[in-house]
C-alpha cells in the first residue's frame, strides 16, 4: 500500500518544488514559464551536461549534480539523491525527463510527494518506446499522464491525463510532437494545483483507493 500524504506540514509556508532531470529541459521549461521565481527550490540532475541545468542557472535557480555512476548499487545513489533533495526541504519532487528508476531509497522518503509525467494513457505503454508501440497496436488515441511515482514502474495512482489523437500517416516523430504539446501544458498546470492546494482532496481520493 502506498501512503500519500496530503498538504503542507507549515502552512503557513509557500510550498516548493525540486525538479529531477537529465535532458534538455522542455518539461522544465514549461513549469518554470507557469510558476512564480520562488516557487522551484532546485533543479537536480544525474548528468553535469544536463541543457536542463543551464535553464535552471539562467533564471537564477540552485542547481545540483548527482552522478549516478559515481555509485556503486542504485541504493547509494537514491540515498545520495534524497539526501541532496532534502537539502531543499520540497512540497513536491518533479521529475521531468529524469532518466533513472527511482528505489525505495529514494520513494519511501517522498513517497506521495513525487510525480512524473509518461507519454501514454497509463496503463497503456508503461516503460519506454511509447509513441512507437502506441502504433504498433493501433489504438486511434494517446496520450500523456501525470501520476504519482511508487516503487512499481510507471504505476502510481493516476492524478491527470490528456488525450491526442492518431492521425492517419502519423509516424513516431508526429505523434511525440503532439502528446509534447500537451505535456508543455497538462504538467505545469498539475504542477502549479499542487502547490495551491487544489489536488488535496483529488489525493485524498487515491490514498483511500490505495488503502
Amino acid at each position: 500500500m502506498s501512503q500519500i500524504i496530503v498538504g503542507n506540514a507549515n502552512a503557513t509556508t509557500a510550498r516548493r518544488y525540486v525538479v529531477l532531470v537529465s535532458g534538455r529541459g522542455s518539461n522544465l521549461s514549461a513549469i518554470l514559464a507557469a510558476s512564480k521565481p520562488e516557487q522551484c527550490a532546485a533543479v537536480i540532475s544525474n548528468r553535469a551536461d544536463a541543457g536542463a541545468l543551464e535553464i535552471a542557472r539562467t533564471q537564477g535557480i540552485a542547481t545540483a549534480v548527482v552522478p549516478h555512476q559515481d555509485y556503486a548499487t542504485r541504493n547509494l545513489f537514491d540515498s545520495a539523491l534524497a539526501d541532496v533533495v532534502a537539502r531543499y526541504t520540497p512540497d513536491l519532487v518533479v521529475m521531468a525527463g529524469f532518466m533513472r528508476i527511482l528505489g525505495e531509497q529514494f520513494i519511501n522518503r517522498f513517497e506521495g510527494h513525487t510525480i512524473n509525467i509518461h507519454p501514454s494513457l497509463l496503463p497503456a505503454f508503461p516503460g519506454v518506446r511509447t509513441h512507437a508501440r502506441a502504433l504498433e497496436a493501433g489504438v486511434r488515441t494517446h496520450g500523456c499522464t501525470v501520476h504519482l511515482v511508487t516503487s512499481e514502474l510507471d504505476a502510481g495512482p493516476i492524478i491527470a491525463q490528456t488525450s491526442v489523437p492518431v492521425l492517419a500517416g502519423d509516424d513516431v516523430a508526429a505523434l511525440s510532437a503532439r502528446v509534447l504539446v500537451e505535456e508543455h501544458r497538462l504538467y505545469p498546470r498539475v504542477v502549479q494545483d499542487w502547490l495551491a492546494g487544489k489536488l488535496d482532496q483529488r489525493l485524498r481520493e487515491l490514498a483511500v483507493r490505495e488503502c
